[in-house]
């Protein structure tokens, strides 16, 4: 039996299916693996164009960066176009009952998700192109193609989320612990993305600043909180931040390996080597602090007594990341920090001298009782936030699709 949305159609899974079939379809097939590869190629892209940026400017259509972003595309569209192609013609019941049907396809919601993001992501590449040839520089990360670039990169690492979700949920008990690997490495993957989208307010001359815990607190613990609940392990929050600051640690100490220098001037800053993205937050300790509140409260809770517990996970994300970020924030703008280890002598050649950056300055702040106020906003923040997680996480537990 089927059900009609617009033009698309969904079939209803069968809680009935047999045994056999449901533990014959539970291991992850090659094609999820390469959903989540393109999901990763989709993050390094953007971290190395960042840095490319920083380094060497505005370059070509054709940069190594890009032709990274180009491949998870086309990894999408192989990986996805071979799952509509197999459920539609030769899937079994089973595989049909579960699907999504799109102009006469089938597949797996997270699959047509990913496929939409990988048509942004090819469509915006031209359009950047074009930008730039019309407008000049970008002033600012998000412009129109940026926009669409952003979109469809969201789009491919959270459908491959949802694929990997819908087989952890259908597995049984003894597949399903590695399938829960797949999504905390896809949820890693994704808190990167959040903390990219921040990253102009998250540099660290604002660490000693109000605004920098508010804007961490409105998308980190939707991530963090939904990771927690989803996941049965014992600390899946912690393991999402892992993989968020390993990726980013892996590159900042790779990246600075390889010669490079500015192509576009004014050059403020003359570098002979790749820039990195500055060091990551300290998001795994409060991490650590959501994966403990979790066990203690437990991951399954009417939708009243999440809102108690939001609040609970709000406090705990912006008093234990106050905690670590803000002195460690000192740390890095001290030279002790000033190494390969913590690169935080490192600049775009694009920075000024006179900046509070390179004088190794934080912002000025507005006071101890601007700072009280404004820590508590971020509270609030982090309440929404949370109870978002806790709705996500839970919707998630429920995907079968």
């Amino acid at each position: 039996m089927a059900t009609t949305l617009g033009r698309a159609t969904v079939a209803r899974f069968s809680p009935a299916a047999s045994v056999e079939a449901i533990d014959r379809d539970v291991r992850a097939p090659w094609y999820l693996t390469a959903v989540l590869i393109a999901a990763a190629l989709t993050y390094v892209g953007v971290l190395w164009d960042i840095a490319w940026h920083s380094t060497i400017g505005r370059d070509t259509f054709w940069s190594p960066p890009h032709l990274c972003t180009y491949a998870s595309g086309l990894l999408v569209g192989i990986a996805c176009g071979w799952i509509a192609l197999k459920t539609t013609f030769a899937g079994t019941p089973e595989e049909r009952a579960r699907s999504v049907g799109l102009w006469g396809f089938r597949a797996p919601l997270g699959a047509w998700i990913c496929t939409w993001g990988a048509i942004a992501l090819l469509t915006s590449a031209p359009f950047d192109d074009w930008w730039h040839g019309a407008y000049g520089l970008d002033v600012m990360i998000i412009s129109p193609p940026h926009t669409l670039l952003s979109l469809g990169m969201i789009a491919i690492v959270g459908g491959a989320l949802l694929m990997g979700v819908a087989w952890q949920n259908r597995a049984p008990e003894s597949e399903r612990r590695s399938l829960e690997r797949y999504v905390l490495v896809a949820m890693g993957i994704f808190l990167g993305m959040v903390a990219l989208y921040t990253y102009e307010y998250s540099i660290r001359i604002f660490h000693h600043s109000a605004r920098f815990y508010q804007v961490s607190a409105i998308g980190y613990p939707l991530v963090l909180v939904a990771a927690a609940r989803v996941s049965t392990r014992r600390w899946p929050a912690t393991t999402v931040t892992a993989v968020y600051m390993l990726s980013r640690l892996v590159m900042g100490w790779m990246l600075p390996l390889f010669d490079a220098a500015p192509k576009l001037g004014p050059v403020y800053n003359p570098v002979t080597h790749m820039i990195p993205m500055q060091f990551p937050l300290l998001l795994i300790i409060p991490g650590i602090g959501i994966d403990l509140l979790m066990r203690r409260l437990g991951r399954t809770a009417t939708p009243a007594r999440d809102w108690a517990n939001a609040l609970l996970f709000g406090v705990v994300f912006v008093a234990l990341f106050v905690a670590a970020q803000w002195p460690f924030a000192s740390f890095l703008q001290s030279p002790a920090a000033r190494n390969p280890v913590f690169w935080s002598d490192l600049f775009p050649y694009a920075v000024p001298a006179d900046t509070f950056s390179r004088r190794f300055e934080f912002i000025p702040g507005s006071g101890a009782m601007a700072l009280a106020t404004g820590l508590l906003i971020a509270m609030v923040w982090a309440t929404l936030s949370s109870r978002a997680g806790l709705a996500w996480g839970r919707w998630m537990r429920q995907v079968q699709r």
